[in-house]
């Protein structure tokens, strides 16, 4: 088989690895890739939201299985235009994608189908939203209801932070128009677990659970980024509420899609709150997780390419899925100054020595090739993941393998895993 993964960031290096160890795949093509792909799969150089060249590509190119990264693409309709040229992609229609692309859709969508989820109005007009943040004396959440690279969500403790977040959002339109229309919702707390699913339409297939760290600095503080790190499994999460994940979430919301003749094929990706009254949704994806992708394709241990054909072909049913029992820890290392301004075109050193220790894949996002070597050309640069024979060994190998990589400005999260340690600890 001939493969394209579009998208550059480190989800996509993860799928790339993965899909080239298939005995399925014939050749792996990505686009437009990293400096990371580039060694396990041909790069090619066009942008991941360019529809035209990439389904030209695809087709002058025979390519057999299309699986798309990001989201912007699936939200623009990269699927339907392939789908459109007789050929197969892994994702949702711009219908389904919809789930993501638009925060005040996929509230509605639960409210009707009784799934859980917090309590909140959607707004188009500053005005109205001010006078309704005005009126609540509770924390709340204020959301742009587009697509903001998984940073357009901001968790406020008291209204008056939440009042400026709105007119942020709104008026001074730090997200631009993806806060054209917002969400204000009661905060929710818990742990944060991240569930994804395989959707063929039909059939549900629940992959191992994961937990995100969002916010860029230490003990979950300052604004939330795409993801500075993540694991898998989380013990935040057991089968009772998993089971009852996909029968209050999953099976409804691919319900409401069959009942709207939404033909949905690709990741389903719930970020749930583990609440004390269960588990509720804080946002769907359409595709998979960044950096989820890494510390789950790193225990997997089944074809991917043959789960992904199973998928588009809607043959989910016929799929069992084998895992490492180990769990995986991936840590990102990122760009001085990210989630905010930064610099690019840095020399990143050390990537062979960090590789090369046992049970650990150096996964590249923001980088590039030049002069020979490799330049930072991102705000998330490395997803740095390892195995262990525990949460507490994975990480330590993972920061073992950190520890080894050099650029100007690096920075990471030195925290990620510690809750899963602390519930592991306190299960004891």
């Amino acid at each position: 088989m001939r493969i394209l993964v579009v998208g550059s960031g480190g989800r996509e290096h993860a799928l790339v690895w993965r899909m080239a160890q298939s005995k399925l795949a014939k050749r792996v093509y990505c686009a437009p890739g990293n400096a990371g792909t580039a060694h396990e799969a041909r790069n090619v150089a066009i942008e991941a939201e360019d529809t035209d060249n990439l389904v030209k590509f695809a087709a002058e190119n025979k390519i057999d299985l299309v699986v798309v990264g990001p989201e912007a693409p699936l939200v623009g309709g990269l699927v339907d235009r392939l789908e459109a040229a007789g050929i197969r992609a892994f994702g949702p229609t711009a219908e389904g994608a919809k789930l993501e692309g638009d925060k005040a859709y996929a509230k509605e969508l639960m409210r009707h189908y009784t799934v859980p989820t917090a309590e909140g109005r959607v707004f188009t007009n500053y005005d109205d939203a001010r006078a309704y943040i005005a009126s609540r004396d509770e924390p709340l959440a204020v959301k742009a209801a587009g697509l903001a690279s998984g940073k357009g969500v901001i968790v406020c403790d008291e209204p008056s932070d939440a009042l400026r977040a709105a007119e942020k959002i709104m008026v001074d339109r730090i997200f631009g128009a993806a806060g054209d229309k917002i969400v204000v919702e009661e905060k929710l707390t818990g742990q944060e677990v991240s569930v994804l699913a395989l959707i063929d339409g039909r059939s549900i297939y629940v992959l191992e659970p994961a937990q995100d760290h969002k916010a860029i600095g230490e003990g979950d503080t300052g604004p939330n980024t795409g993801g500075m790190g993540a694991y898998c499994p989380t013990p935040a999460i057991g089968e009772q509420a998993m089971a009852q994940v996909e029968r209050q979430i999953l099976v409804p919301v691919v319900d409401a899609l069959n009942r709207g003749e939404i033909r949905y094929r690709g990741v389903l990706y719930a970020g749930l709150m583990m609440t004390t009254t269960g588990p509720k949704v804080l946002e769907f994806n359409v595709r998979f997780g960044d950096p989820e992708t890494q510390p789950i394709l790193m225990r997997l241990q089944s074809d991917l390419v043959e789960a992904l054909m199973a998928t588009c072909e809607g043959k989910l049913d016929e799929v069992t899925l084998r895992w490492d029992d180990r769990p995986s820890v991936c840590v990102v290392m990122a760009s001085g100054g990210y989630p905010g301004k930064y610099g690019t075109g840095q020399e990143i050193r050390g990537l062979e020595e960090a590789d090369a220790l046992e049970d650990v894949k150096v996964f590249h996002a923001g980088t590039a090739e030049a002069d020979g070597g490799v330049v930072t050309s991102g705000g998330r640069v490395l997803g740095v993941t390892a195995l262990g024979a525990t949460v507490a060994d994975a990480k330590a190998r993972a920061y073992q393998a950190v520890d080894r990589i050099h650029f100007d400005g690096a920075y990471c999260r030195r925290d990620i895993a510690d809750k899963a340690i602390r519930l592991t600890t306190k299960s004891k």
